[in-house]
């Protein structure tokens, strides 16, 4: 009960910036994750009040795991296989490319590695959720939370703006229903972003879509393995000869992925669940707002607004190629 007392104040801010921005979202259309950052960011002096701290620290922290852990409603052994190897290997060979490319391309740029792979995770695998699950098992030091503001604004910047785009790069190439679903579902940052593109050209489009974004969301489980392997000598001192665990939201994804492929967690559930994870989701997605001055973002300047487009362009450019080429879809 004191735990309660401790964290509610803070927890009942954010949770009352996601109504709100769902709520406009809902009403008057765009993006809730990014509305919810930047309403966050708006009333920062709350993170510096001593009841507030608490209940945003927690929401930043264990409500976002929550909302992670739950994305594995959404997944089944059954969609995945109806997709054939051709998408698998696709999503695959694009996720290992971005992330990589990411951190050369930081370098290059003279930004941080960690800003590098932390934003070739979110452009490769699901946007603002990558952003934050791989964040939750990176090295904490005084940069990493503006990273990780940085990189949930960048993509959900370029999500919103792709959605508009890439169905009008489908209707010029002509590509045919199927093989638009691979293309938008591979390319396009955020889940919802997604199925709005999708369905904005046909049903079958958006069927095909949504399979493959879930298939991207899926290696969530891989990649943030691979991250944990990486950073594993970047852990705090009295963590070094600790054996690399797997966090306990990505336990909760794996298991409820393999339930829910077995059809034990009935359809009225999942969607509950699928929604309870939404607004895990944008309260964490406030949290971090809250936490977060402008003046610690206005000192970044142009490079990693440019390190995001590059891997934009990067993963259009190669899912572009390999669909029309290798017929992936038809």
């Amino acid at each position: 009960m004191g735990r309660y007392r401790a964290i509610h104040p803070g927890l009942l801010i954010c949770l009352l910036i996601a109504f709100a921005t769902t709520f406009i979202a809902d009403h008057y259309g765009g993006p809730t994750l990014l509305y919810a950052l930047l309403f966050g960011m708006s009333v920062h002096f709350l993170s510096e009040n001593e009841t507030c701290r608490p209940g945003i620290e927690f929401t930043a922290r264990t409500v976002l795991r929550a909302g992670v852990a739950l994305l594995g409603v959404r997944i089944t052994y059954e969609q995945v296989e109806a997709l054939g190897l051709g998408p698998v290997v696709l999503v695959f060979f694009s996720v290992l490319v971005v992330i990589v490319a990411g951190a050369l391309i930081a370098r290059l740029l003279g930004l941080p590695r960690d800003l590098g792979l932390l934003s070739g995770g979110a452009v490769a695998i699901c946007g603002a959720s990558a952003a934050l699950a791989l964040s939750a098992v990176m090295p904490r030091n005084e940069a990493h939370e503006r990273n990780t503001i940085l990189t949930v604004v960048g993509v959900t910047t370029l999500s919103t703006m792709a959605m508009v785009i890439y169905p009008l790069i489908v209707g010029a190439l002509g590509l045919p229903d199927a093989q638009a679903g691979v293309f938008l579902g591979a390319t396009i940052h955020d889940v919802a972003q997604v199925v709005g593109a999708g369905y904005m050209i046909s049903d079958e489009t958006g069927d095909v879509s949504t399979l493959i974004k879930l298939l991207r969301v899926a290696m969530l489980v891989p990649v943030v393995l691979g991250f944990m392997w990486f950073f594993r000598h970047s852990r705090g001192e009295g963590e070094q000869g600790k054996a690399v665990m797997l966090p306990g939201f990505l336990v909760v994804f794996i298991l409820l992925v393999i339930v829910n492929s077995l059809g034990w967690i009935p359809e009225a559930t999942s969607e509950g669940l699928s929604v309870v994870s939404r607004w895990c989701l944008v309260a964490a997605i406030a949290a971090l707002g809250v936490k977060t001055s402008f003046e610690k973002l206005v000192v970044v300047g142009w490079r990693p607004v440019g390190l995001m487009l590059l891997e934009t362009g990067l993963l259009l450019a190669l899912v572009l190629g390999v669909v029309i080429y290798a017929g992936i879809g038809l």
